[in-house]
């Protein structure tokens, strides 16, 4: 294999990656910062008060998404397999 392929390869691994978990862990940051924002305001220190509404906002990203989630994913590996039987021919 060439230098160009294996960084391309490591590209398209990092870039799959980030689209697919990238939405899942910006809704997480995004509400663990409104639920730590509004216990700093009320000094209410529960912890199943951060725990329950990312689980619960983490399930509806994850639901919403998985079609595309499917489909970046499904895209990279079809592009490994390609890579992998053009390579061993």
């Amino acid at each position: 294999m060439q230098y160009q392929q294996f960084v391309m390869i490591g590209r398209e691994t990092i870039q799959s990656v980030l689209w697919t978990i990238g939405p899942t862990l910006l809704a997480a940051l995004l509400i663990g910062l409104i639920v730590g924002i509004f216990q700093a305001a009320t000094s209410i220190n529960e912890a199943t008060l951060t725990f329950v509404p990312k689980l619960l906002v983490i399930v509806g990203v994850l639901a919403l998404s998985a079609p595309f989630m499917i489909s970046t994913l499904t895209g990279f590996f079809q592009t490994i397999f390609a890579e992998i039987a053009r390579v061993s021919r």
